[in-house]
């Protein structure tokens, strides 16, 4: 058996998977310049390639056994020849929710008190007061109530926010929540948030599902932060919306196209805050991706159900309630 990995391991990391391994499996560390090659060798791919990858020739081959995702995010396999293939996938689903959700918070809190602002006054020497905004005590939607959907509503509760949540499978709803109502609702969610979250997956319903007409039934106050993937927000409309003041602001981790072109007119506006995809990065994120990894690796060899595993490919993650263990299940006891 041979399993490829393409993701930033280290060597204790490369022990860790040998030891959850069958006996006589091959460990490849093939990282981002060796991927597209490797991974037609592969019977088990774990990793994200950033590269340009042969997926339909990957599934041709008839080699590659599973694919575990180190992203929570899919669609950089989830390939039409992948979708229809009988490859098992599982995701990485909750795994970074902690440092998005936290991200999330930076990002709120610095755009209500204007740190972006003082940040340049500071540059200038200059000590001015100037306006700033309140998340505590707001109304806050949250488009999407997965993994960091769900962390980001519990980091939420001690600013006394009002926080409502929309998802494609409205169930168990937590009591960090106010109301969690089902996809079909967004427009309604849309129109009575302060702050507008997106923590949605892409896939392809939910591509450019933000277009101008939606941000206009957006309060002029309000803000939106993009905290999963660029193209879920139509990049034109959103800047035209922002230039003429119909929206109050913007944060976000993500862009479309990324990276950002030096010439996007979003660089220059000034109540917009924007951060190079890094809401997942922390210190231990490489070693609680291998705990799922290896977790995986021992139910793989023992016939029990994977984690975060995708019983619908075109949706892109783990559905709640579907008969496997999610990240958030199984993590305290790693």
């Amino acid at each position: 058996m041979r399993i490829v990995l393409c993701y930033p391991v280290e060597a204790h990391h490369i022990d860790q998977i040998r030891a959850a391994a069958p006996a006589d499996a091959e460990i490849i560390d093939a990282g981002q310049a060796a991927i597209a090659e490797q991974l037609f060798t592969a019977d088990i791919f774990c990793g994200h390639a950033k590269v340009p990858v042969d997926w339909d020739g990957v599934v041709a081959a008839g080699r590659l056994q599973w694919i575990q995702s180190s992203a929570a995010g899919m669609d950089h396999c989830l390939v039409p020849s992948v979708i229809a293939s009988n490859i098992p996938i599982t995701s990485a689903s909750a795994v970074l929710a902690d440092q998005v959700a936290e991200h999330t918070i930076a990002l709120l809190t610095g755009w209500c008190r204007s740190l972006p602002v003082y940040f340049r006054a500071q540059q200038i020497k200059e000590f001015i007061r100037r306006p700033t905004r309140d998340l505590t005590r707001s109304t806050v939607g949250i488009v999407g109530f997965g993994g960091v959907g769900r962390r980001l509503a519990e980091l939420l509760r001690p600013f006394k926010t009002r926080t409502v949540a929309t998802d494609l499978f409205p169930t168990d709803r937590t009591d960090t929540v106010d109301e969690l109502w089902p996809a079909d609702k967004l427009d309604q969610l849309l129109g009575q948030s302060d702050f507008v979250v997106l923590c949605l997956p892409l896939n392809e319903t939910t591509r450019g599902i933000i277009t101008g007409d939606k941000l206009d039934l957006m309060a002029p106050h309000a803000l939106l932060a993009n905290m999963a993937r660029g193209p879920l927000v139509v990049t034109d409309d959103l800047v035209d919306r922002l230039e003429k003041g119909r929206i109050a602001g913007a944060v976000m981790d993500v862009t479309e196209p990324e990276p950002l072109p030096v010439d996007s007119r979003l660089w220059d506006l000034p109540n917009v805050i924007i951060t190079p995809h890094v809401g997942g990065q922390s210190s231990w994120r490489i070693d609680n991706m291998t705990k799922l990894f290896c977790e995986n690796l021992r139910r793989w060899q023992t016939g029990e159900p994977l984690v975060n595993f995708l019983t619908d490919k075109h949706l892109g993650f783990p559905i709640r309630g579907a008969g496997y263990p999610l990240w958030t299940d199984i993590v305290d006891s790693l």
